[in-house]
């Protein structure tokens, strides 16, 4: 067994999912409602942040995702008591945080790459921190050194083993002027839950304001951070020497939304998703309806919905905030490879995240990928060393096939092949997608899909 079969494996029993794959009989439009709750890229990090209170906190709105499993264990291996009142609701009390045995860390962390982040904290609370190797999706090289340099730079002594990474702070952290070379979601993150205790003044430069960004600013403040967000992407975090609990709902998860609304377009149907709201799609909404999709914005959500008549090609160019997110281009590429003509994507943020393509290809799609990207007088985003570009060209009809899970949002997009394909498909290693889609087989269900789990 490999070790992505073994993470889908794990992923999946975490959040009770029975089967690691699931046959579905395609060809037929999804309509219906679902609902989404907290995105996975800010509740994740909120439970982090929970680490740097001396009081409990309770955050709102948690899917049940098995990155949330994830992220409880590690809390849980340093102390941290957790108990859920409510569906979707955590208290978190971080009143006897303690340092957790290698075993204890290692036995999480393979399934995620969140424990980096528990570094500033832990050094705050304990003095030291340990992260084992790291894990994640398998979509590029996704370098830690950002981070690591980020808390050097507040003081932190990085040691490197075969085991993993120890930090200490023989001094206490103070506050750091950094640049980042590229505005890393992740970093800016590091950078966040590291500065709002460390003496002194932290400027960040070059930040990322992703809107999970600016919840997680704002959870931080409800704790008692000063944190200022200047013009041209400048974060200044004035360091204070105690913070409180917070009570916060999160933000829903723009990408599972996304994720949603691609689908109805692939698939000819009608999906009204409870829980998005506008402003956080805005971007996605508007490369949504130069493909043809409709959508119409409800007090409690957006329906999107396939109009009728041929789609359109696109160029598309992923960016970080406010440009399309990389995350968005994977479901949509399964609806392009319906559009009448070429449609482009260009992908700038990570250097392997077309491999879902080629289960695209063998069902049917026409998609080239250049290795090396492409370039154009058109491009608005700036090209980097190690970007991609994919060519989709339709209209092709996609037809069932036998396809394994390769990542989060790549996993979702062959469950959206499958459901649009004609025939029927087995799709494996789903225990994948319940990393960052809730429930995603009850929705599947409630949507009218057709497919069957393994007895």
């Amino acid at each position: 067994m490999n070790s992505l079969t073994q993470d889908s494996q794990k992923a999946a029993a975490r959040v009770g999912l029975v089967s690691d794959s699931i046959t579905i009989h395609g060809g037929k439009p999804l309509r219906g409602r679902v609902e989404v709750r907290g995105a996975k890229n800010l509740v994740t990090k909120a439970m982090v942040a929970s680490l740097l209170a001396d009081t409990p906190s309770t955050l709102k709105g948690v899917p049940e995702i098995s990155d949330v499993a994830v992220v409880s264990g590690l809390l849980k291996a340093h102390g941290v008591a957790i108990d859920s009142s409510a569906p979707g609701v955590l208290t978190l009390d971080p009143s006897n945080v303690v340092g957790a045995h290698f075993a204890e860390i290692d036995a999480h962390a393979g399934s995620s790459r969140i424990p980096i982040l528990f570094c500033g904290p832990l050094l705050h609370q304990l003095g030291e921190a340990f992260i084992p190797d790291l894990g994640g999706c398998r979509i590029g090289d996704r370098p830690i050194d950002f981070h690591l340099n980020a808390l050097r730079a507040f003081g932190a002594v990085v040691e490197k083993s075969y085991q993993g990474i120890h930090l200490t702070a023989p001094h206490k952290l103070v506050g750091a002027d950094i640049d980042l070379p590229f505005p890393s979601v992740g970093a800016t993150e590091q950078v966040l839950l590291t500065a709002v205790r460390a003496e002194g003044t932290t400027e960040l430069k070059n930040a990322a304001i992703e809107p999970e960004i600016m919840d997680l600013i704002a959870i931080l403040q409800k704790m008692g951070a000063i944190i200022s967000v200047e013009p041209n992407r400048v974060i200044v975090i004035e360091g204070v020497e105690t913070l409180r609990g917070y009570n916060h709902t999160a933000i829903f998860d723009r990408n599972e939304a996304a994720s949603w609304a691609a689908a109805a377009l692939a698939t000819g149907g009608d999906i009204t998703v409870g829980g998005a709201t506008q402003q956080e799609l805005m971007t996605f909404l508007n490369v949504y309806r130069k493909v043809g999709g409709e959508f119409d914005v409800l007090e409690d959500g957006i329906r999107f919905w396939h109009p009728g008549g041929p789609l359109k090609p696109v160029m598309i160019e992923t960016d970080v905030h406010p440009g399309f997110m990389t995350d968005w281009q994977q479901p949509l590429i399964v609806a392009l490879t319906q559009a009448e003509g070429e449609s482009v994507v260009h992908e700038t943020v990570y250097e392997n995240r077309f491999g879902f393509t080629e289960a695209l290809n063998e069902m049917g799609a026409n998609i080239v990928v250049h290795q090396s990207g492409l370039a154009s007088i058109t491009r608005r985003v700036p090209r980097r060393p190690l970007e991609q570009a994919a060519v989709i060209t339709g209209p092709t009809p996609l037809h069932g096939a036998d396809v394994r899970v390769p990542d989060l949002r790549g996993g979702f997009s062959h469950l959206i092949a499958a459901l649009a394909a004609e025939g029927t498909s087995t799709v494996s290693n789903v225990g994948i997608i319940s990393r960052g889609y809730e429930l995603f087989i009850d929705k599947l269900r409630q949507l009218g899909a057709d497919f069957e789990l393994p007895s």
